[in-house]
Parts: structure tokens; C-alpha cells; sequence
């Protein structure tokens, strides 16, 4: 995999919502890497890819509660498990389920595969909720999807906390995750 810098020259082919994606970073004037690759579906396949970005690429988990009113998007690293009743009692809210592929792309404008921090750009009713575990937010970089699973870019931690989020209007609520058994 070949890292680049920035967006890619030639956007023949490549979806609207990525370069979306391309567009707002550089508006925000946010460096970022990208390495191209085969769909990553699993956090397996996104292995390669943190070896290539040298960052490890966040879990991202897009979650609701039992009456689909509260949408959540859970930022974690990828080698944490995932402990619904870990998450519920910290952020109040029992019942907590992954959410269906059409609220995904109503809320993030993503499909299943890719979810990403990125997709809060297009939320702009503000439905969803962030949540970043605590480890997430103490890195020095953040691997995420371009609201594609054929990309994946590296941005400096303090990039997103300090101008995506307020730019889209967006705070995180930091949790604790254990994801051990």
C-alpha cells in the first residue's frame, strides 16, 4: 500500500461522499495520509492498513437504543472488545443494539463497512451522539475511513478534536471502556 498525501489526484471513480470527505478536511486545512485498498469489512483487514498508516485504524461502532430514538457513533481502538453493558451504564441508556444500514446513511450518508468520525459531517440535524473511549482520545493520530472502505486516512488526534469536531458541530462524551472478559 502507498501512503499519499492529502486527496487523490485523479478522483475519476471514486464516490461523491468520499471527496466530500477530501473537500471539508482541506477546507479545515487538516493534514491528513491516505492509503487506497481492497474494501476493508472487518477490523482484520484494516491490519494491513495500520501498518502502512502507522496508526491503528478505530473500531467504529454505529449504535442505537432499543426505540431507535438515540443514535450513538463509538469510537474505540480496534483490539478492545465491545461490551454493551459497559457502554449502557456509562451513557445511560439500556438496550443498546447496532443500528440498521438505512440509519446509517440517513444520519452518516455510510454504508455498512465504512463507518467513520467523517460521517458526522453529514449529520446536520445532529441526531447522533459521539462517543470516544478515553484511549482513542489520547492517541496522536486517528486511522479512519473517508466514509468509503476503499481509503483510509491518518489524522493528527488533535486535529479532530480541535477543528472537525467544532466544525461540524459535534462534542465527544469520553467513555471508559475496559473490553475485557
Amino acid at each position: 500500500m502507498e501512503i499519499h498525501n492529502g486527496r487523490p489526484e485523479n478522483t475519476e471513480g471514486r464516490l461523491s461522499r468520499e471527496i466530500r470527505v477530501y473537500d471539508f478536511l482541506d477546507d479545515l486545512g487538516i493534514e491528513y495520509q491516505r492509503v487506497d485498498h481492497e474494501a476493508a469489512m472487518t477490523m482484520e483487514a484494516c491490519e494491513a492498513v495500520d501498518v502502512a498508516l502507522g496508526t491503528t485504524m478505530c473500531k467504529n461502532l454505529f449504535l442505537c437504543n432499543r426505540q431507535k430514538t438515540t443514535f450513538y457513533l463509538l469510537l474505540m481502538p480496534g483490539d478492545k472488545k465491545f461490551k454493551t453493558k459497559e457502554l449502557s451504564s456509562q451513557i445511560n441508556s439500556a438496550r443498546l443494539s447496532f443500528a440498521e444500514a438505512e440509519d446509517m446513511l440517513k444520519y452518516l450518508d455510510i454504508e455498512p463497512g465504512a463507518v467513520s468520525v467523517m460521517g458526522l459531517m453529514n449529520d446536520k440535524g445532529h441526531d447522533v451522539k459521539l462517543l470516544v473511549d478515553e484511549d482513542v482520545k489520547a492517541g496522536e493520530y486517528i486511522g479512519c475511513h473517508p466514509c468509503v472502505n476503499t481509503s483510509s486516512l491518518k489524522i493528527k488526534t488533535e486535529d479532530i478534536f480541535g477543528k472537525f469536531l467544532p466544525a461540524v458541530g459535534h462534542e465527544a462524551e469520553i467513555v471508559y471502556l475496559v473490553g475485557e472478559d
